[in-house]
């Protein structure tokens, strides 16, 4: 990724509404198994500058990996000191080291092979161990901003559950997210592809008059999501287990 957009995410992530209602989705998904204070050991997998980690201290003892030392430097600067640099493809931790692994908007990344990265969430998990997943939904959305920050691929609801099957892993919930701004952001892609609008990032929009309304969006949706899944979005949102028995 560019480095300036990790220096636009450390800026926004405590206040931006995207951040913060996707928080509340993601807290809302984690729920639907776990509870605050469980004390879990967690690996954030492309922890990125550390957003994430601080609300998942709520949750248990957190370590932090990224590939990137301009993220860890940000991670660091938010006063998270358990951090280490890799790659989600060659995570250096034991076997079942973790209760939970987190990758929150990893796994499409140019030069992330998804499988393999999810190959090892499995192995650094406990036996019955889950992983907190979120993804880009639908590859025809890709836009400026995919560019800008290095999508390879947008993902669907069954291709995730399938690429998860295969890596040894049994989706127990798989949503999509962002539901109720889909119309807006779909208008807003195609007029960029009529427009020829040159790469930017979606997180240096000036949208402060429909912050409110932007994030009370997915505050619903946080409610709406603990009870059934959404059925499309600008995401994908799911957990995981690691099997507790080896078959054969």
């Amino acid at each position: 990724m560019d480095a300036a957009e990790y220096e636009l995410m450390y800026k926004a992530e405590d206040s931006h509404w995207w951040y913060r209602g996707m928080a509340a989705i993601m807290r809302a998904v984690l729920e639907r198994r776990y509870a605050r204070g469980q004390g879990l050991g967690i690996l954030d997998a492309g922890c990125g500058t550390g957003g994430t980690m601080s609300w998942l201290s709520e949750y248990g003892r957190v370590v932090g990996l990224d590939f990137s030392a301009h993220a860890l430097h940000y991670t660091r600067l938010r006063g998270h000191e358990r951090v280490v640099q890799a790659s989600v493809t060659e995570i250096p931790f034991a076997a079942g080291t973790f209760d939970l692994v987190v990758s929150l908007d990893v796994l499409y990344f140019m030069h992330v092979r998804d499988e393999l990265a999810l190959k090892e969430f499995s192995r650094v998990l406990v036996p019955g161990g889950r992983v907190l997943l979120r993804l880009p939904a639908y590859d025809w959305l890709r836009g400026a901003h995919d560019r800008k920050v290095s999508t390879a691929h947008r993902y669907t609801r069954k291709e995730a559950v399938e690429k998860l099957r295969r890596s040894g892993l049994t989706p127990e919930f798989m949503s999509y997210a962002n539901t109720l701004l889909f119309p807006a952001v779909v208008v807003k892609r195609v007029l960029d592809r009529l427009l020829s609008a040159p790469p930017s990032s979606d997180l240096a929009l000036d949208m402060k008059s429909l912050a409110p309304y932007l994030g009370s969006c997915l505050v619903l949706e946080s409610h709406l999501i603990r009870k059934s899944p959404l059925p499309f979005g600008l995401s994908l949102v799911g957990l995981a287990q690691k099997p507790l028995f080896r078959n054969g």
